[in-house]
């Protein structure tokens, strides 16, 4: 069933038929609920040689679809690069559209509301602004769907580290996204997404008692998901020379990495204050990436917490599994040149 709607997608392409390749693609992806993960990935790797055949509008469409057969299963690397470019396609005019609306109107630039709305006095408009209205309509169309085009590039960097550590054209997707990213807040999700570090190795030193641990994480969305995975690794006995009385309760662990986030379950409470080599408090809002390397490694003290902090379970990203070992327990000597070089911890907010 899925190779003949396959079929059917790609003559609808071949025509120029986007009605019929509208048609087809609600019925190709209710065919997939039923299928095994290898005709899934099997029909990816087909739909990646669709996206040079069709406009943009329609292969914001077939990403959509790309990313729910991802979701379900299908290995994403077939489609990566056709999804990452045509998303970096999409932000670049995304953003001449904001630049040139300021410039032409003074306002700011209008809602990217559903695809029921009338588009055309904002053509207009731009129309009237020196451009050709084939510029128009293609800026303007970029805004609209920058989002859609978003969305499967959203799925596959949370479901696949592989795609997240390899991603093509990242610099460019970087760029194009700080180009629109002060004005459409709908993307935040995504500029998240492209900063979350995966086999970045931490220096943790644990000042209390003196301890130190070279720890390995990836795929962890925030430092409040970070806060609670590293009192689960790094609780146990002290025969293992990891640490008593930090055990954050399992259902906490649960919620930030697979399970099912229960909004009215009781809050998370912190078991450190998380600080950086410059002695300056690591705020749990931020993410792994801004913590500060000293000699090339990103350093974690952890200090008795100052007040009882607490926040809801869960994690940022839904459907990206965080990881996160110990790879060794330093050696005292170790753990004490470490302890000697970061800076004393500075005041609330310094």
């Amino acid at each position: 069933m899925l190779d003949q709607l396959l079929d059917e997608l790609f003559q609808a392409a071949e025509d120029r038929d986007p009605a019929r390749f509208f048609d087809v693609l609600p019925r190709l992806y209710a065919a997939a609920q039923a299928a095994e993960q290898p005709a899934l990935s099997a029909a990816l790797t087909r739909l990646g040689d669709l996206f040079e055949r069709v406009p943009p509008l329609i292969g914001a469409r077939l990403g959509v679809l790309c990313g729910a057969l991802a979701e379900r299963g299908a290995d994403p690397a077939p489609v990566t690069e056709p999804l990452v470019t045509g998303l970096g396609d999409c932000l670049e005019l995304a953003g001449r559209f904001a630049a040139t609306w300021r410039t032409a109107t003074g306002e700011e630039p209008p809602e990217p509301v559903d695809d029921d709305h009338d588009w055309a006095p904002v053509i207009d408009r731009l129309t009237s602004a020196a451009l050709t209205r084939e510029q128009a309509v293609a800026l303007t169309e970029a805004w609209t769907c920058a989002y859609l085009r978003a969305l499967p590039v959203m799925s596959i960097l949370q479901l696949s580290p592989r795609v997240r550590t390899a991603l093509p054209g990242r610099e460019r997707l970087i760029a194009a996204l700080g180009s629109v990213l002060d004005e459409r807040a709908d993307l935040e999700f995504l500029a998240g997404l492209l900063r979350v570090l995966d086999d970045e190795r931490l220096i943790v030193l644990h000042r209390p008692t003196g301890r130190g641990y070279e720890v390995v994480i990836g795929g962890i969305g925030d430092n409040f998901q970070l806060h609670t995975l590293l009192a689960d690794a790094l609780s146990g006995p002290d025969a293992d020379g990891l640490l008593d009385g930090v055990r954050p309760d399992p259902s906490w662990v649960l919620a930030a990495t697979e399970g099912q986030v229960d909004r009215d379950a009781a809050p998370v409470r912190g078991q450190f204050n998380l600080v950086d080599a410059n002695g300056k408090w690591i705020w749990n809002e931020g993410r792994p990436a801004d913590i500060p390397r000293l000699d090339g490694v990103r350093v974690v003290v952890l200090d008795p917490p100052p007040y009882e902090r607490s926040w809801t379970p869960g994690r940022i990203y839904p459907m990206m599994r965080p990881a996160i070992r110990v790879r060794r327990i330093l050696p005292a000597d170790e753990a004490a040149a470490w302890l000697a070089k970061v800076a004393p911890v500075a005041g609330l907010g310094a």
